[in-house]
């Protein structure tokens, strides 16, 4: 039995497993989603022209801009797409600072639907020269006080867009209500720049420990609700110890860690868009969870029904547990497989379809698989053998080892493994030595022909009293006969069968009773023979 403390690295290594597999995935899904920024709330009237790239001047390539400039924190650049008006220029970039921050977190702003021309949304209901790019909904609003966020033609000089002036005016208000504002203030500016995946540097440094405190506290209240649950459930400490620390710890550690890190999201303070890919990454890994669940739930109820007193009364039902099993997990599995990816929005009713094509084509292509599966349910069965059993097939003996879907595995005394097909092992003839109630000794005892009658039936009668007060030796069939006359030996047959299946205890009994007889035989006045040939010459001249 495995140590508890290698349980549970077991199950931390599972979760760490089942976490990277989310967060690798992860990527793929979020591709579909809109990119650079949310979606927007509104209906933007201009789609850009899908035949050519935005151009510089156009809203779209301005806000791109802008946004751009603002991720990797040249702020004074992107002070140059404000019309500051009668504001201070020295302010330029501490309100793009801002404004950056604004857009980044609460406004509707998806750049790529907005227009790509220069002259921008031409039939929007604006006055010409305004562009309308999203909106800004206050804290504790409704959609009809949001605020619109407008571009402006500024005509003197080279003609472009820039920021509106009332836009500019509201960014220190929109500013305010912002919840991580502190952190945007007080941590230094490379720290705040944006990386891979919309997140900053400080979150990327930030995440390992965020995640390696959520694991530690779902681990310390995954104990917590074991020590109050076991007693509610299970009247017998060593059963709730079973059922909750060995079965269920890693999938209760984990749901406590995900409700953790479902808490705690908003202190990561993440972006709309890296905030949505991280609640999916923590749905899949629920969805995982529960899986995880059934899967231990599988091998828990098979446990409770393997020390069933309705399974001890049907052994050929029980042994069929295992390979049930099996089958069971392999079912969980794909449904976990197919579920993470459809909540990862991946097209999941396509994907079947491909697969029940090449389903089809895959069975004409593997109709061995299928004969060996159809073999491995016969096996079950009709219980030829099972696990652990002493086994002789056909040309070699071994103790089965596994039975699987495909093939069976032998365990030889030369400690090789020989592996057979269901189908074929299925055909086969098969000796099982696990099924015997009892052991059977049979041997020939070879004695010279120089010993008398009466010494011959002082060796039977002293054989047959040996195995009659042998305290192991079945009283039915046991007895010594004189069975013939050899080439060379006068033949007594010796047989006698002994309580019991473990093969190391019959070699020991099998030693003392030869032993024992050897004693009797010398004690008779006899010898044992061995292969003579006499041979007479004959002079043929006499």
């Amino acid at each position: 039995m495995m140590s508890p403390s290698f349980d549970r690295a077991r199950v931390c290594t599972r979760w760490v497993l089942a976490f990277l597999l989310i967060w690798t995935i992860a990527p793929h899904a979020s591709a579909a989603a809109p990119a650079l920024r949310p979606t927007p709330t509104a209906p933007v009237e201009t789609e850009a022209s899908d035949e050519a790239p935005p151009a510089p001047d156009s809203p779209q390539g301005v806000v791109e801009g802008f946004l751009a400039l603002g991720d990797r924190g040249e702020f004074v650049q992107a002070a140059a797409y404000l019309d500051l008006g009668r504001l201070d220029a020295s302010r330029g970039p501490e309100l793009a600072r801002r404004l950056h921050a604004v857009i980044s977190r609460v406004a509707s702003i998806n750049p790529e639907l907005l227009s790509g021309k220069s002259e921008g949304t031409l039939d929007d209901g604006l006055a010409r020269g305004l562009e309308r790019i999203g909106a800004i909904t206050p804290r504790d609003g409704s959609e009809g006080d949001a605020v619109d966020v407008l571009l402006q033609r500024r005509l003197r000089g080279t003609p472009r867009w820039v920021f509106s002036r009332k836009t500019v005016e509201n960014v220190d208000a929109w500013y305010e209500t912002l919840d991580d504002r502190w952190l945007i203030d007080n941590l230094p500016e490379p720290l705040l720049r944006m990386t891979w995946g919309e997140l900053a540097y400080w979150q990327w440094i930030a995440l390992p420990v965020w995640l390696g405190v959520a694991w530690l506290l779902g681990w310390l209240l995954g104990r917590v609700t074991r020590r109050i649950v076991a007693p509610l459930i299970v009247r017998s400490a060593a059963v709730a110890d079973d059922v909750l620390l060995r079965r269920f710890s890693g999938p209760l550690t984990l749901l406590w860690t995900l409700a953790v890190c479902r808490v705690s999201l908003p202190l990561m303070s993440l972006l709309p868009r890296a905030e949505t890919t991280m609640r999916e990454i923590l749905g899949a890994a629920l969805v995982l969870l529960v899986f995880w669940g059934a899967l231990r739930a599988v091998d828990l109820l098979a446990d409770l029904v393997s020390r069933s007193a309705w399974a001890t009364a049907r052994p050929g039902t029980r042994a069929l547990l295992p390979l049930g099993v099996r089958i069971l997990k392999v079912v969980v599995g794909t449904l976990a497989i197919v579920a993470v990816f459809a909540k990862l929005d991946y097209p999941i009713a396509s994907l079947l379809a491909g697969l029940g094509i090449g389903g089809l084509a895959v069975a004409l292509a593997a109709q061995k698989s299928f004969e060996n599966l159809i073999g491995a349910f016969a096996i079950g069965a009709d219980q030829p053998f099972r696990e652990g059993d002493l086994v002789k097939v056909e040309d070699f003996t071994g103790t089965v080892e596994t039975i699987g879907l495909r093939s069976t595995k032998f365990r030889t005394p030369d400690r090789t493994v020989v592996t057979i097909p269901n189908g074929r092992l299925a055909d086969m003839r098969l000796e099982t030595y696990a099924a015997r109630d009892r052991l059977r000794m049979a041997c020939t005892i070879g004695l010279t022909y120089g010993a008398s009658e009466a010494q011959i039936r002082r060796v039977l009668e002293g054989i047959r009293g040996l195995l009659a007060a042998h305290t192991k030796a079945w009283p039915e069939g046991a007895g010594a006969r004189l069975i013939g006359f050899g080439p060379s030996s006068l033949d007594i047959e010796v047989t006698a069968a002994f309580q019991t299946t473990v093969w190391d205890e019959f070699t020991a009994i099998r030693e003392e009773v030869l032993l024992a007889m050897m004693v009797i035989v010398e004690e008779a006045g006899c010898s044992f023979a061995f292969p003579t040939r006499i041979v007479h010459l004959h002079n043929a001249r006499t």
